[in-house]
């Protein structure tokens, strides 16, 4: 962007910034995660780096914390509440480093050259900064960040939290001032919104919101029953005599940050229970690595990892510069939502005809991936965002899921932007485009999508669901059966079904180009001698291909029905139709009725089935895949254990592929969806799992582990 458009962009992220920094700190009402206001603040920062003019010493993005509410009493800080910098990756971390390094004057202890310092590294626990003032060992004061310099006085509230010692233990100093994170654990936030629920109040959107919210309370008696927590991170002031500094407390001599968790622990308070020294920074990242396998299965949330230099006397020398310390940094785990920019929209044709819009932007990072594309699904999902062309959206990825955009954020809106419209006719083929109603059983909605189009009406299904009880939306099709885009796609889809791996997207292309094949039929009567010919088709890969088809003529029932790919039917739908039926031939004759009677599939997905198997083109294309050799066998399920049981994967297992562990459910009577829903029978967790984790401890559903799986086998 030229420094006009940098000028106005930076002017917009100001604006929606200091709104979003009052809800969060002010009201605790967040209406965004931390992600997004987190992703804004650093496309600010990426910003003014490039256009260093436009930085503001006075700008929302360098103020801490929020004004001090009316409610309650005033609170001077006698040292300021600072916030911490943030770092989103390794390198930043590194950036950081090498600031302070150069500072200082010498390296950590762990790299070559003189030696003067180490690290200490810590939880970023999510809640509400408060501080803490003790006098002759009483707990007497306590108060809120606030704006950094004025705070909240909140001692009665924090009277009523179990891990905030009243007295100290001996023996202590005259004065001390500690300060630490209030913050809600997981249970006592799911308790809480239970009881909110039951008496249709709102619901705490997080465990921040919820502690902050609690912990401002006017009726003590409310905070205590919310059952809130406190860890403290920082010993501010220790005096012997109210006005001179201590260095030693009971004989401890404090030098070092980790010093004063020590101390802090011999004095009755509670610290984060991950904690570990460094000496470079390559220990630091190990440390990170370690608490972001456990993160998930912690009680409380946190969102990083706190890394301090160790040494105390090295701080003074290091400063402050804006809102934040040199010596400490924050950094945050790799987030699933972000923000961006929509720069353009365009519309990709699927195998089954269907039209998918996809928001183009530029290359942006979100759970650990760029991506520069991201789904819309349909229109109705483009209407209920009220997504414009050159808005600023909020998009999501969690792990291997496709990126969608979630949220719009309007009030980073220039005028400018521009509504979407729908074709009239296929972007590929320029035939005409129909619009159809689609809809689906309630049931089969909530358990998740099973393909990329399924998964997009799934989308708008829910949200008609959720909203008015309504399960219908619209679909654009190509009317044209031979659309290039449509065939190509299917049989991409086809060949992957059937599991022949050596025919890849640009194999096809050459294949159809050299008019060897019209369809995917053709793919049986290939000889060697027709590939091998052609240029860049060498002996060898000749050989692989041809055997790689021949191989995987003998094909699963479900897997037959999954390749043809019929309208709305993915790889549940097809299993559970190959169950029920048993052969082709039954499936084939069955009416809607009968169709429709099986579970999790409705009266959309069984027209759908129905109209296929009485369509010329789909009955021709089948007998010409058994003309061409291809057998289609149907293998009952060697067990009914897992009969009626629905299970989800999430993380990596260690003894077997998540297809291996699908195909045994299967093999056992069970089915695999890729979300968690109510319905959901177990969540088998391997190692680093995903959301799907989180959404099974807040829904209820059982989580196993691998070997737990393999037990029940």
């Amino acid at each position: 962007m030229n420094k006009s458009q940098a000028k106005n962009r930076i002017k917009k992220l100001r604006e929606e910034i200091a709104r979003l920094r009052f809800q969060y700190h002010v009201e605790d009402n967040p209406n965004v995660t931390d992600d997004i206001y987190d992703s804004l603040n650093q496309e600010l920062k990426l910003i003014l780096k490039e256009y260093p003019e436009f930085i503001d010493p006075n700008a929302p993005e360098n103020r801490v914390g929020g004004k001090p509410l009316d409610k309650f009493k005033k609170v001077k800080h006698e040292v300021r509440m600072l916030s911490i910098n943030d770092a989103f990756s390794f390198p930043e971390v590194t950036d950081w480093e090498n600031r302070i390094s150069k500072i200082i004057g010498s390296l950590p202890a762990g790299k070559a050259g003189p030696a003067s310092y180490n690290y200490f590294c810590e939880l970023k626990l999510d809640g509400l900064s408060a501080s803490l003032i003790y006098k002759d060992g009483i707990f007497v004061e306590g108060s809120t960040r606030g704006d950094g310099f004025i705070g909240e006085d909140v001692t009665e509230n924090l009277k009523m939290i179990s891990t905030i010692p009243l007295k100290l233990k001996s023996p202590y100093p005259s004065y001390l001032e500690v300060r630490g994170e209030v913050v809600m654990a997981k249970r006592a936030w799911n308790a809480l919104n239970k009881k909110q629920e039951k008496e249709n109040k709102p619901l705490f959107a997080n465990t921040r919101n919820a502690a902050a919210g609690s912990l401002r309370q006017l009726d003590p008696q409310i905070v205590k029953e919310r059952n809130l927590d406190f860890f403290a991170w920082d010993l501010i002031q220790l005096r012997i005599k109210n006005e001179e500094p201590a260095s030693t407390q009971g004989g401890l001599i404090i030098k070092n940050h980790s010093d004063k968790h020590d101390l802090l622990r011999k004095l009755g308070f509670q610290v984060a229970p991950y904690e570990k020294k460094a000496k470079n920074l390559d220990e630091v990242f190990d440390f990170i690595k370690e608490i972001e396998k456990i993160r998930p299965n912690l009680p409380y949330g946190t969102d990083g990892i706190v890394v301090a230099v160790d040494e105390l006397a090295l701080e003074e020398r290091l400063g402050v510069v804006g809102k934040a310390p040199r010596y400490i940094v924050a950094y945050k785990y790799q987030a699933e939502r972000a923000t961006t920019i929509v720069k353009d929209i365009t519309v990709n044709v699927g195998r089954t005809g269907v039209l998918t819009p996809v928001a183009h932007f530029n290359p942006t990072l979100v759970a650990g991936s760029t991506v520069s594309k991201a789904t819309l699904h349909n229109i109705d999902q483009i209407n209920r965002l009220d997504l414009r062309i050159g808005d600023t959206v909020v998009i999501q990825k969690a792990g291997d899921v496709i990126p969608e955009v979630v949220q719009v954020l309007t009030n980073m809106r220039t005028g400018k932007e521009k509504k979407f419209k729908m074709p009239s006719v296929c972007p590929v083929c320029n035939a005409k485009v129909e619009k159809k109603e689609a809809a689906s059983k309630q049931s089969s909605s909530l358990q998740g999508p099973r393909t990329r189009e399924e998964r997009g009406q799934t989308i708008a299904n829910r949200t008609l669901l959720a909203g008015r009880n309504n399960t219908k939306s619209v679909a654009f099709y190509c009317t044209n059966k031979n659309c290039p885009a449509k065939n190509r796609r299917g049989m991409q889809h086809f060949v992957n079904i059937f599991e022949i791996y050596e025919v890849g997207p640009k194999i096809l292309d050459r294949l159809k180009d050299e008019g060897l094949i019209s369809d995917s039929a053709d793919l049986f009567t290939l000889e060697k001698a027709d590939l091998s010919g052609l240029e860049r088709f060498g002996e060898k890969s000749a050989d692989n291909i041809i055997s790689s088809i021949q191989l995987h003529k003998k094909i699963p029932l479900w897997r037959f029905i999954y390749a043809m790919g019929i309208i709305h039917v993915g790889e549940q739908t097809a299993h559970d139709l190959a169950d029920h039926f048993g052969s082709l031939t039954k499936l084939s004759e069955a009416s809607i009725s009968e169709i429709n009677s099986i579970e999790n599939i409705g009266p959309v997905v069984s027209q759908s089935i129905f109209e296929f198997f009485r369509s010329s083109a789909s009955l021709g294309f089948m007998d010409k895949l058994f003309a061409n050799g291809v057998n289609v066998y149907h293998e009952e399920n060697k067990s009914k254990k897992f009969t009626g049981k629905s299970f989800v994967l999430t993380g990596t297992l260690s003894t077997m592929s998540r297809e291996e562990a699908k195909k045994k459910i299967i093999e056992n009577g069970g089915s695999v969806s890729s979300s968690v829903s109510i319905k959901t029978s177990y969540v088998i967790a391997g190692e680093n799992p995903g959301s799907k984790y989180t959404d099974a401890q807040k829904l209820g559903v059982k989580i196993i582990s691998e070997k737990e799986f393999l037990r029940m086998i």
